[in-house]
């Protein structure tokens, strides 16, 4: 598959470490890319570029050849667009919004408008100013799903969004991405990510710290596993005595984190016979454990109060 979007070398130096440095991936045709980081790591810069509203610093990025900057007006045309930050322009109701965006879009399939508004329980008919924050992410969600659009932005999509809203908006996107559609869809509730990337960068104070193949992760991280301790006694004995890797302690808890991949898994058996345990837990790969870990660069043991 081709690349659609290209970043290449993107900075936007807000000073005093603020912004984005020397970005640089791509995204092919048909491709969910997440984009993961803290608050004010560079997330919605990111996508502000893509979407043409700033001018970087130094490099480039394009979307489907168009110079993103440059060719603002035409790489619209195929984007569908979900802001960090959602300010509608004064035009009375939800309906008369999304009336306002078909026609500029050229939506001809009011049915499906009507359908995704059911999908989300959103009341259109609702004046923009009176919604809470829940139902004008839906209305946002609807005006940018509505074209089935070549690429789809989305910043922090389902903010706002109860958890089986949620679950609606990854069908959604799942749904689109069956249809060829591009997805770039920043995020901090790792499960939105777990369900639909293919790959996910991750971003820490504007820099670019890795970039991962979703598919590959749970075959790259070693199994973990949680015990969990009767005395604080027993839980240092086996911390200091144990061949396997730490990763985890809880002084508050009375639990530490092992990792035991392969044969390693018969010799945590084997250990764990000279302890009265709580409890033994299996802790399944997830997307925000290989997030920890990159950002905090394998610190060894964690010690928690």
């Amino acid at each position: 598959m081709r690349d659609i979007i290209t970043v290449n070398g993107l900075t936007k130096d807000y000073k005093n470490g603020r912004g984005i440095f020397d970005f640089d991936f791509s995204v092919k045709k048909g491709e969910v890319f997440g984009i993961v980081g803290t608050n004010g790591s560079g997330k919605t810069t990111t996508l502000r570029h893509l979407m043409g509203f700033l001018t970087p610093d130094k490099g480039n990025c394009s979307v489907m050849g168009l110079d993103c900057r440059k060719d603002s007006r035409e790489i619209m045309k195929h984007i569908g667009y979900v802001p960090g930050e959602i300010d509608f322009p004064d035009v009375g109701s939800g309906t008369s919004f999304l009336k306002i965006q078909a026609d500029l879009l050229g939506v001809k399939d009011k049915e499906y408008i009507a359908k995704l508004a059911d999908m989300f329980g959103l009341d259109t008919s609702a004046p923009l100013k009176r919604m809470s924050k829940g139902m004008k992410q839906k209305t946002a969600l609807v005006a940018a799903f509505m074209a089935h659009p070549d690429i789809l932005l989305l910043d922090e999509p389902s903010t706002g969004l109860d958890p089986l809203m949620r679950d609606t908006l990854i069908e959604l996107i799942l749904e689109e991405k069956k249809k060829g559609a591009t997805v770039i869809m920043s995020s901090h509730i790792f499960k939105e990510l777990d369900d639909t990337a293919d790959r996910v960068m991750f971003i820490e104070n504007g820099i670019q710290k890795d970039i991962v193949t979703v598919s590959e992760l749970s075959s790259q991280m070693p199994a973990l596993y949680r015990l969990g301790f009767k005395t604080p006694d027993d839980m240092e004995r086996f911390s200091r005595s144990t061949a396997l890797d730490v990763l985890y302690k809880s002084d508050k808890h009375l639990h530490i984190d092992v990792a035991a991949d392969g044969t390693l898994i018969n010799t945590l058996f084997g250990e764990m016979s000279s302890f009265d345990l709580r409890y033994m837990k299996y802790k399944p790969f997830t997307l925000e454990r290989c997030y920890t870990e990159v950002i905090n660069n394998d610190p060894g043991i964690i010690t928690a109060a």
